[in-house]
Order: C-alpha cells, then sequence, then structure tokens
C-alpha cells in the first residue's frame, strides 16, 4: 500500500489516487486543509473562505484571514478608472449569436458578399516590410535559442525597425508597452537607448526616458527585473487596460522620497520638480496585443492620455506635439495585432466605420469569428476543441469547406482581420493620426504579422 511521502500530508486524496503533497506543520501529520483529520483537533473546523471558494479557512480565524486573503478586495491605485476605455454599451445593438456552423449557405455568402464591397481598395495600402535592428543582432545569431525563441527575436527586431524608421525610437520619451507580458519588447528599447558609457550623468539619464509596461496578470519571469537600479527605470502597472487612465500617469513614478508613505507620494507627484519633469511625451508599443485590448489600448492612449498636460513644462526638444494638433502628448504608435476573433463591439473603437458602410455589430461579430479563417488552416489541422461560437473547429471547417476550399477561407480571413483593422486605422484619422497597416514578419515566423503604426497627420 502505498504511503505519504517523507515530512508530506498524510491525507489520501482519493480523486488524484495519491497522497497530498502539502507540507504539515510541525509536530502535525496533516497539512492546514486536512487539518480536521489531525486526533485532538477538536472543535477547529474547516470551513469556504468567503472571498474565494478554492481554498479553506479555519473557522476560529476567520476574522483574521479576511484582512489578508489574497482575494481580499485590495484599495484601487490612482490610475484605476472603471471602465474608462471600455466604450459605451448600447443595449439597442445587442444580438443573439449565432455560430457559422448554423447558418445558412445563403445567409454566408450574403455576407461574404457585403465583406468583399467594404473591403474593397482597402489592400491598396497594405504593404510587407521586414526590418531589424542591429540590437538583436547578437542574439539572432545566438545557435543557443531555439526555433520559438528565435522568431520571437525577429519580431522584436523589425518592431524596433519600424520604430526607429518612424524616428520615434529615441530618448525624450515614455514608452508604453500594452500587454507587456514578460517585457520583453521593454527590454530591447532599453537596450537600443542606452546610452555608452561616460555619456551622461545618472540623474540625466534617469530623467530623458520612462519604459512604463502595462499587464493585467501577475507574470513569472519578468525581464524589467533584472532592470532594478538601472538609470531607466522601468515601471510595471498590474491593471487592465480597460480601466487605466494615463492621464494621472504623474502618479506612478518610482519613490523618489525614500521612505514616504503612498499618500504623501501621490501628493508630492504633482509637486516635486524631479517628478514633474519624467512626464515625457508618449509613445504606444505592444507585441501582440490580443483582440479587444488593441482597441481599449488606442482609447486608453488617445482618449485619457490627452488630459495630461505636464508635457508644455517640458524642454522643447522634449515635448509631444504642440497643442492643437489634436493628438496630445501622444507622439506615435506602433501595435503588432493578432486574435481578431477576440474582439467585440463594445470596445471596437471602428464602429462608425462599420455603420457608415452599411455594417453593424451582428456583420462584425461574424467577421471576428471568420478572422480565425486566416490562421487556423484545413479541417485536418484540427481534431478537437470547441470553439465559442458552439462545435467542435474541425466541425465547423468540414461544414464550410463544402462551401469555400482552404485558401479562399483564409483569404475571407484576411479581408475580415483587414475590415477590422481599417476601422482602427479611421479611428486614429479622426484623433489626428496617419496610420498604416505593414507585414512586419514573414508568415512562416508568425502568421498574425500585421502591425498597425500611427503618427501625428502635422
Amino acid at each position: 500500500m502505498a504511503t505519504p511521502l517523507p515530512s508530506r500530508c498524510s491525507f489520501f486524496v482519493q480523486k488524484k489516487n495519491r497522497f497530498c503533497k502539502m507540507v504539515p506543520g510541525k509536530g502535525r501529520s496533516f497539512c492546514g486543509e486536512h487539518a480536521t483529520m489531525e486526533e485532538g483537533f477538536g472543535d477547529c473546523r474547516r470551513i469556504t473562505c468567503p472571498l474565494d471558494p478554492k481554498h479553506t479557512v479555519a473557522q476560529q480565524n476567520l476574522e483574521k484571514h479576511l484582512k489578508k486573503c489574497n482575494s481580499r478586495e485590495k484599495p484601487r491605485p490612482v490610475y484605476y478608472v472603471e471602465n474608462i476605455n471600455a466604450g459605451r454599451v448600447d443595449r439597442d445593438q445587442e444580438f443573439p449569436e449565432v455560430s457559422l456552423a448554423e447558418r445558412s449557405r445563403a445567409d454566408l455568402e450574403s455576407l461574404v458578399e457585403k465583406l468583399k464591397a467594404a473591403a474593397e481598395g482597402l489592400q491598396q495600402d497594405m504593404e510587407d516590410r521586414t526590418l531589424s535592428h542591429p540590437v538583436l543582432q547578437e542574439e539572432l545569431s545566438d545557435p543557443k535559442n531555439g526555433g520559438s525563441a528565435h522568431k520571437h527575436l525577429k519580431q522584436q527586431a523589425s518592431l524596433l525597425g519600424h520604430l526607429q524608421e518612424m524616428g520615434l525610437l529615441s530618448r525624450g520619451r515614455c514608452f508604453v508597452e500594452f500587454g507587456a507580458g514578460r517585457g520583453k519588447l521593454s527590454h530591447w528599447i532599453h537596450r537600443a537607448l542606452q546610452k555608452p558609457e561616460g555619456q551622461g550623468v545618472a540623474m540625466e539619464t534617469s530623467q530623458d526616458l520612462q519604459l512604463l509596461l502595462v499587464e493585467r496578470c501577475s507574470t513569472r519571469f519578468k525581464v524589467d527585473g533584472k532592470h532594478q537600479g538601472s538609470a531607466d527605470p522601468f515601471e510595471r502597472l498590474q491593471v487592465d487596460i480597460q480601466h487605466l487612465d494615463l492621464s494621472k500617469n504623474q502618479h506612478l513614478l518610482r519613490l523618489y522620497i525614500t521612505g514616504s508613505d503612498p499618500v504623501l507620494t501621490r501628493f508630492y507627484a504633482g509637486k516635486v520638480p524631479v517628478l514633474r519633469e519624467k512626464a515625457l511625451p508618449l509613445v504606444g508599443v505592444g507585441k501582440h496585443l490580443c483582440g479587444a485590448a488593441t482597441d481599449l489600448a488606442l482609447r486608453c492612449l488617445l482618449d485619457t492620455a490627452r488630459a495630461q498636460s505636464d508635457t508644455q513644462l517640458l524642454p522643447k526638444h522634449l515635448r509631444g506635439p504642440e497643442a492643437g494638433t489634436g493628438t496630445g502628448p501622444v507622439l506615435g504608435l506602433a501595435v503588432a495585432l493578432c486574435c481578431h476573433h477576440r474582439c467585440e463591439w463594445r470596445h471596437y473603437v471602428g464602429q462608425q466605420f462599420f455603420l457608415q458602410r452599411g455594417l453593424g455589430p451582428a456583420e462584425f461579430s461574424t467577421f471576428c469569428r471568420m478572422s480565425s479563417w486566416a490562421t487556423c488552416g484545413p479541417p485536418a489541422n484540427h481534431s478537437g476543441g470547441t470553439s465559442q461560437s458552439g462545435g467542435t473547429k474541425a466541425e465547423q471547417l468540414a461544414v464550410l469547406s463544402r462551401f469555400w476550399s482552404a485558401a479562399e477561407r483564409e483569404h475571407l480571413g484576411r479581408l475580415c482581420k483587414l475590415m477590422i483593422d481599417s476601422g482602427r486605422r479611421d479611428f486614429l484619422r479622426t484623433r489626428g493620426f496617419s496610420s498604416r497597416l505593414i507585414g512586419y514578419a514573414d508568415p512562416e515566423v508568425t502568421l498574425e504579422n500585421i502591425l498597425l503604426t500611427a503618427l501625428p497627420s502635422s
């Protein structure tokens, strides 16, 4: 018969057919979760935590536990404004979801005709342009990097190349990386902009560059953690882009006043000169910003950031566009797009673009579903998995393969992506920017190879 591992809990977990692997307290045979099995445990009953049913707590310690439970509601940071970038909810435009496999051939062909008519002429502005940057050449030629790492490096190199070609890759900027993940893109931007040794003093280098990483999830193995103590500080915000107000970015700086509590820090953030001087013009960046996150980021960057006026206090060569250009403190953006099937009409910034072409939320939802045809491949590649629209991917593709070949579906998927991204370009135009869609990487590197760029029209 199996026995517990040394220094591990003695409770046998029937579902897993093994003993619990948790470590019990000193002198105990069972861990905290199974402490009720201990002889002499008495009336110390464990109950489900009311904040998170995934764990339990001793009933007698409930009040103490609620004060420190990781699932407790934490104070909102000053830059958190609920749903500020979410877009408008219009109940009149709600409609029932219908999977592609449930639609008739006539219905699908009608939608495809609408798609082709609306997308006519949009492809003329598209171009393929893969660039690179010398700061990544050593890593790109390192044989220790596997195939997956090499593909990511190629994409990061091309992103930096495009930023440089657009005139955005220089100091005197605050780079906001949306959907930062581990922060690799910001890492390479930092490496590309490091001053040679002996140029400038530490105080100067800490004032003319900021790297702001936005990620809603807690991330392991963060690259920016290796830069602690660097003269060019990294700041990481764990917040959903949907709730991020960049107009309060003067509050996002490090604690320059050692020992200050957060309340005093927020007060001095608008008062102390060394903090005010860090309000640099913004450049938005992102690598594979998934679905609706792109729309949230555009609204965050171009709407909430416009309220920031501190850039007018900077030396002229460090300011963003002058007042009156309509672009506020934003110098430009370069965002690699992906996962159009995860876009939502409520968040979508290009609603007017669709409505002006006689299309609405129903067509938008269908085009989002069809956009996955650009990257999903033939039915043989999908033996399982259930899609959000009902039925397995293989079943849906098997139905649709009767209407269009794999090549035709891929073309239609690309048109859907182009329509969605063209609505984003139209939104940028209304905010005073000139925007482009560029194939920034070879399809063999990534099928999600479209880069959305923007610079002030003036």
